[in-house]
């Protein structure tokens, strides 16, 4: 058991690193895309926004300092801490020069409270040079790394138009690891024509590979993305909320139990939703997610298959 959960949470990894609640403030770092800017691609992966999928972050037009202080006043109503992580969401958050990096990076650890850096990015925007940037700051810092896998499959990702292969991936995990660098791992739940067999692939596999956490997101589906017009163009079945908390038992329970849960689900701005609108019920869908487990009397890691 994690705490009051039957999975390893960030809460939970979090609070006892560094002894009370932690706070993470979204921000934008005015980054752009390489499946945006023409060098991959011109119309970024299938399902993402125009927000690039930071549609919760703080606005780009800020500076990085402005940015953290509204995000901090939004979440202190909830949470009275003084500890944070500057999150770099929108977009790929290592897609620019070094010398600009740092320059973004230092701003958003040095403000008041910073423990570190989480930079949301592709595999293939790590040249070494930014892995040498980000080792420095992990000397003194938490940093972590997320990385938009989404799936292990090969159909899957040229359908979401990812832009890279698995192997580009794996190269810059272990480019990443070399340097003692966490690695979060990205996971769509409910792409179009993948199986349940489909997905508990995928959990075996990121099971099986050197990474600190992972984030669960349910498929959903936002006005003006080209998932939109897919989704009117195929009428592909959403998931139902029960389907997809079994589904997320189902992982948790093949998960090793050392990798930090960073999310469960996903959700979209509501005037921007158009399914699955029970998605909008964090909370229930988090307790069903709990009340199963329990029902199963299960937890995270429980069929965990080592790999030989």
């Amino acid at each position: 058991m994690f705490g009051n959960k039957r999975y390893r949470t960030l809460n939970y990894e979090l609070k006892k690193t560094f002894g009370k609640k932690v706070i993470k403030l979204s921000i934008d770092g005015g980054f752009t895309c390489p499946n945006r800017d023409g060098t991959i691609g011109n119309k970024g992966c299938l399902f993402c926004s125009e927000e690039g999928s930071g549609e919760f972050a703080g606005d780009r037009r800020k500076t990085i300092t402005n940015q953290m202080i509204q995000q901090k006043k939004l979440l202190e109503k909830k949470w009275n801490t003084d500890l944070l992580i500057p999150y770099f969401q929108s977009f790929t958050s290592t897609y620019d020069s070094v010398k600009n990096l740092k320059i973004k990076y230092d701003e958003a650890i040095s403000f008041k409270g910073s423990l570190g850096l989480a930079l949301a990015t592709r595999p293939d925007c790590l040249e070494d040079e930014k892995i040498q940037l980000l080792s420095e700051y992990s000397e003194e810092y938490l940093v972590w790394v997320e990385l938009g896998l989404q799936t292990m499959h090969k159909n899957s990702s040229e359908l979401i138009r990812r832009g890279y292969n698995l192997e580009i991936f794996e190269d810059a995990l272990k480019r990443l690891n070399k340097k003692n660098i966490k690695t979060v791992v990205h996971l769509i739940v409910g792409l179009p024509g993948e199986s349940k067999s489909d997905i508990m692939e995928t959990i075996k596999y990121i099971s099986n590979q050197k990474i600190w956490g992972v984030k669960f997101h349910l498929l959903h589906v936002l006005k003006n993305t080209d998932l939109e017009e897919y989704y009117y163009k195929k009428k592909f079945e959403l998931l139902e909320k029960e389907e997809y908390i079994n589904i997320i038992c189902d992982s948790l329970e093949l998960l090793r139990d050392d990798i930090v849960v960073h999310r469960l689900t996903g959700d979209g701005r509501k005037s921007d939703l158009i399914g699955p609108r029970w998605s909008l019920d964090k909370l229930r869908v988090l307790s069903g997610i709990d009340m199963e487990l329990k029902r199963r009397n299960t937890y995270q890691g429980i069929y965990h298959i080592p790999q030989k």
